[in-house]
Formats: C-alpha cells, sequence, structure tokens
C-alpha cells in the first residue's frame, strides 16, 4: 500500500507531464500567433495606401462646399476626421481648408468659455487660408462682440462674413478697418432692438467685395462701396431706402428686393442699371404700384415679380416696362399672381420667351386655385 507521500510525488508527476502538454501546446499557439501577427502587418489597408495629398482632399470633399460652414461637432465636424485613427488625425490638422470656414451659434450646451477655446483652434488650424466666418447673435448664449474681437487679428483672410440678428451697430465698431480679401457680406440687425442712436459706420476699404445681403436694419448701419458690387439682396426695405443705395449700385448683375410699401407711393426717379441682368422683387407687405417702371435695365433677361408691382394693368405694366427699358427678357417668373389669367400673360404678345407662376392664380373656369412652380 502506497505511503501518501508516494501518492504526492506521482502526483507531482503528473502535473509535470500535464504543464509540459500545456506549454507544448502554448508554444505551438504562440507560433500560431506569430505567424498570424505577421500576415496582419504585412497586409496594406487600401485606405491607408493612399498619399496623404488624396486624403487630404477626400477629407476637404466630406465637408459641405466652402463657403458653407461644417458644426462644429457631430458627424459633419472635421473634428471626427480626427477621431478616426492616428494617420488620419496628422492629416486632418494638417489641412489648413478644413478648418477654414467657422460657424458661431447660439448653444445652451457649449459654455461660452468653450467656444472661444473652439473658435481660437480652428482660426489657428486654418494657418493661411481665406476664412468663412458665420455668427448669430444672441445675448444669453453668444455674444457676438466677444466672438468678433477673437476673429478680428485674422480680418485681412476674411472671405465671407456673416453676421446675424445683431442687437445693434457696436460690434461692428470691433472689425471697423481693412478688409482686403473680403467677397462676400450678409448682415442682418434686430429693427426691434436697434437703438435709435445707432452708430452709422462706413466700410470703404473692401475691394473684392462683390456680394451684400442686408436687412432693413443693417441698412440703418452701415455704409459699403455700392458701386463695386455685382449682387445685391436688401430685405424687407422701403423704397425709399432702396432708392439711395441703387443709384450708386451702377455695377450690379443681381438684385433682389424684398420690399414695403411707402406711404408715397410716388417714385419720380429712375434707376438707371446700365449690366442688371437678374432683378426680383417681392412683397413684404402690399402691393407698390408703379415701382417696376422707376428701373431702367436694359441688360435685363430675368425678372421674378410679386403680381402687386405690376398692378393695376399688370401686361400693360410688364409691356411698358420692357418697352421703357429696351430689355429682351429671356424669363419671367410670376409670383402671388391673381388679377390676370395665365393664358391671358401668354397670350399678350410680350416679348418675353418663358413664362413661369407660382402662388394663386385665376383659373379659366374664374376660381382662385393653388400654382405650384410652372414653366412654359
Amino acid at each position: 500500500m502506497l505511503t501518501a507521500l508516494e501518492v504526492d510525488r506521482i502526483r507531482i508527476a503528473d502535473i509535470d507531464a500535464q504543464i509540459r502538454d500545456l506549454e507544448r501546446t502554448l508554444a505551438a499557439l504562440r507560433v500560431e500567433k506569430w505567424f498570424a501577427q505577421e500576415r496582419l502587418d504585412s497586409y496594406k489597408y487600401p485606405v491607408l495606401t493612399l498619399p496623404n495629398e488624396i486624403v487630404s482632399e477626400i477629407f476637404v470633399h466630406f465637408l459641405p462646399p466652402y463657403p458653407a460652414c461644417p458644426p462644429r461637432r457631430g458627424i459633419l465636424s472635421p473634428t471626427v476626421l480626427t477621431q478616426i485613427c492616428g494617420k488620419w488625425r496628422e492629416i486632418a490638422l494638417a489641412t489648413p481648408m478644413l478648418w477654414r470656414a467657422i460657424k458661431m451659434i447660439p448653444d445652451d450646451v457649449i459654455s461660452a468659455t468653450k467656444q472661444g477655446y473652439t473658435l481660437a483652434m480652428w482660426l489657428s488650424r486654418s494657418l493661411c487660408c481665406p476664412l468663412s466666418i458665420h455668427a448669430e447673435e444672441h445675448p444669453e448664449y453668444f455674444e457676438t462682440e466677444r466672438f468678433l474681437k477673437t476673429v478680428v487679428p485674422h480680418r485681412a483672410r476674411w472671405e465671407h462674413l456673416n453676421l446675424l440678428e445683431l442687437g445693434s451697430s457696436y460690434p461692428l465698431l470691433t472689425i471697423e478697418g481693412p478688409m482686403p480679401q473680403l467677397r462676400a457680406l450678409q448682415l442682418t440687425v434686430d429693427p426691434d432692438r436697434l437703438r435709435h442712436t445707432a452708430v452709422k459706420i462706413s466700410f470703404h476699404e473692401m475691394p473684392m467685395l462683390r456680394t451684400v445681403t442686408l436687412n432693413d436694419g443693417a441698412i440703418a448701419c452701415i455704409s459699403l462701396p455700392w458701386a463695386q458690387l455685382t449682387s445685391l439682396t436688401l430685405i424687407r426695405v422701403y423704397p425709399s431706402e432702396c432708392f439711395p443705395i441703387l443709384q450708386q449700385a451702377s455695377s450690379l448683375v443681381h438684385c433682389r428686393l424684398d420690399i414695403f410699401s411707402d406711404t408715397d407711393n410716388e417714385h419720380p426717379n429712375p434707376i438707371r442699371l446700365p449690366n442688371l441682368q437678374s432683378l426680383a422683387l417681392t412683397l413684404a407687405d402690399v402691393a407698390v404700384e408703379g415701382y417696376l417702371e422707376t428701373f431702367l435695365v436694359p441688360a435685363l433677361n430675368n425678372l421674378e415679380i410679386t403680381e402687386g408691382f405690376l398692378m393695376p394693368n399688370p401686361i400693360g405694366s410688364l409691356r411698358s416696362f420692357i418697352s421703357k427699358s429696351g430689355c429682351k427678357l429671356h424669363r419671367v417668373h410670376i409670383t402671388d399672381y391673381g388679377a390676370v389669367r395665365r393664358e391671358s400673360y401668354r397670350e399678350a404678345g410680350l416679348a418675353i420667351q418663358k413664362f413661369s407662376f407660382k402662388g394663386r392664380y385665376l383659373s379659366v373656369s374664374g376660381y382662385y386655385s393653388v400654382s405650384s412652380d410652372e414653366e412654359d
């Protein structure tokens, strides 16, 4: 009969044998793992074999087309590209065009301090690229004046500038000065918050400025080099406010006006725009009769107009306008019409190649109907 010591010796021998078997198995697994890792390490993922320049170009096309601004966070933000892998992060941070379009809007989630940090970081990463700047004011969540103080040192790089819903003209004092690369400006000032003592600021060192959008509040705050503009949009303005601007903007090619009716509907002075090709007139309130005929636009080929501007005789007004301006209209788009049937416009013998209509209209049966955008 075996003693307890002999039993333990036999057990240890068995355990040693099992350990040797396991070690041989483990060694075989380690060898198999090594070969598998070698195969993985030798494999080149196609996307990682692309030259950095190609990846950078793909990244740029991943974002909304410039000058549109991507969101600061989320799937369409350039920050996403820094979170995929180390190589992509390096490429994204070394691609200034990813960071050249900056939008700062009211945000009750991100603090003003963090927004300021993000802004400074994007500006730094954009290096020497021209900039697209978009800001919307909100007294509680976002202060435009603080934002502008951060971006002013980069003013020489501004190419597109959108400042919306300003409460006064005072933030504009922050940016007064030369903007040598600025091509497009959109500015809206809340007229209900605008003080009667608003400061009017002149910006004339903008040699590249061509496209401008202003609302009624902004017109009261700003003076621009109107003569060099080729595209102008004025929102919720009176004809009397438009007149001095349009008189100076002789280089306009495209013009869109959203008009309020003056108490005095007389428009004695003509507006001569010899290069204008596209004109859009929409009504902010009631009809402004006779306003269209104040325009002398011999190069015009595209007219979009609310029928209220053509009253009381829409077809006669169009005929008189064409004759007076000497223009050859390619297309006329009439909105919110009802005084004249579509067929009457088309059969009036006007020298217009295409008519299109949108809004309510008077049908052949005499009833008002709703029309989608229709074109001959």
